[in-house]
This record gives C-alpha cells, sequence and structure tokens, in this order.
C-alpha cells in the first residue's frame, strides 16, 4: 500500500460552507482540495491521489449524484461522503446503493463528518491494499512464459486432467518437460501446490 498521505476532496458550490468546513478540516490536520463544482473537480481528478470525497448532492450543472455516476463509470475507487441541505430519502438510498460511505444532511456535527471521513479513509487504504495485491498478482502472472501460461490455462480448464501423462498428451510434450514447467510456475507464482495455484488464477 502506498504510503502517500490521503486527501479529503471537498466539492461544494456554496463558498461559505467550503471555506468554513476546509478550515475545520484543516485544523484537525486534514490535507483538503476544495472546488466549487464538479466540473471543476473532474479537471483536477488525478485517480493515483487518494483519499475521500466529501461531495455536496444539489449543485448546479454536475449534481453530486451524477458525478459520483461518472465516477464510478470510470472505475474510481474513491470513497464518497454527501453532505447535502437538499436531498431527500429517494436520493439517500440511490447513493449509498452507488457505493456512498453516508449521506449527511446540513447542519451536521463536526465530530460525525470527522467519523465518516476516517472511516472512508480506512475504506480507500483497504482498496488501495487489495489493488496492489492484484497488481503484484498480475506481475507474476506476466513474468510467465507462453508455455507456462499455456500450462496453467489448461489446468483452470481442465483441473480433473492435470496429471503430467494428461497434461504432455494434450500438449504434445514429454511429462517430464511438463514436470519441469510445473515446478518453474510453482516457483514463480510462489505458491506450494496446483490448488493454491489454481485459486490464484481464479482470482
Amino acid at each position: 500500500m502506498t504510503d502517500s498521505p490521503l486527501t479529503v476532496f471537498l466539492i461544494d458550490d456554496d463558498e461559505g460552507i467550503r471555506r468554513s468546513l476546509q478550515r475545520a478540516l484543516e485544523k484537525r490536520g486534514y490535507t483538503v482540495e476544495s472546488h466549487a463544482s464538479a466540473a471543476s473537480f473532474l479537471a483536477a481528478y488525478d485517480p493515483a491521489r487518494q483519499g475521500c470525497l466529501l461531495l455536496d448532492y444539489g449543485m448546479p450543472g454536475m449534481n453530486g449524484l451524477e458525478l459520483q455516476r461518472h465516477l464510478n463509470l470510470l472505475g474510481a475507487t474513491i470513497p464518497v461522503i454527501f453532505i447535502t441541505g437538499h436531498g431527500g430519502v429517494p436520493e439517500s438510498v440511490q447513493a449509498i446503493k452507488a457505493g456512498a460511505v453516508d449521506f449527511l444532511e446540513k447542519p451536521f456535527r463536526q465530530a460525525h463528518l470527522v467519523e465518516r471521513i476516517e472511516t472512508a479513509f480506512a475504506v480507500a487504504r483497504e482498496r488501495l491494499d487489495l489493488h496492489e495485491q492484484d497488481r503484484r498478482l498480475r506481475a507474476r502472472f506476466q513474468s510467465l512464459t507462453a508455455r507456462e501460461l499455456e500450462i496453467v490455462q489448461r489446468m483452470i480448464a481442465r483441473p480433473s486432467e492435470i496429471s503430467s501423462k494428461e497434461l504432455a498428451a494434450a500438449l504434445g510434450i514429454s511429462p517430464r518437460t511438463v514436470d519441469h514447467h510445473r515446478a518453474r510456475i510453482l516457483e514463480k507464482m510462489n505458491v506450494k501446490s496446483v490448488a493454491e495455484l489454481i485459486a490464484l488464477a481464479t482470482r
């Protein structure tokens, strides 16, 4: 997982609320980047910068729910906390179903907001960990030769036919060569058994 600091990205078209929230959060030690609109945030958006999105629901132009949908379509993993003075039950349900951490109605207690930000940061860290695990797993598979990858794919497709003799017959090579490839595959993938390998490949 990266050790880069997490950022609170604050998007609210109300300048007074935006400045007040930014000051309050920065006093508590948070790094805050504020934007007056969804368009401003998207223009500066860098998926490599992690944290959480503190998002006003009722904004002119692209509203909060529309921005959330857009980010989901982009495959963004940044957790979202909605803050609103306009939303109701249908909007909050829609936001939560789309993956929001919470939907807070203004005015809200700062302590509650901080609690939700910490929850969002925990979600962000977990997603970063999973992303890093997936990156390392992809790198292991990319280290396999074409023949080794072919053997792995065959073991996944036909787990009941993975003896050296069966694989050798299917691939037109000797069982001894299959054994050599199998040993190299387990070594490269850092697993001790074919069962572990199949579990990783399935993931």
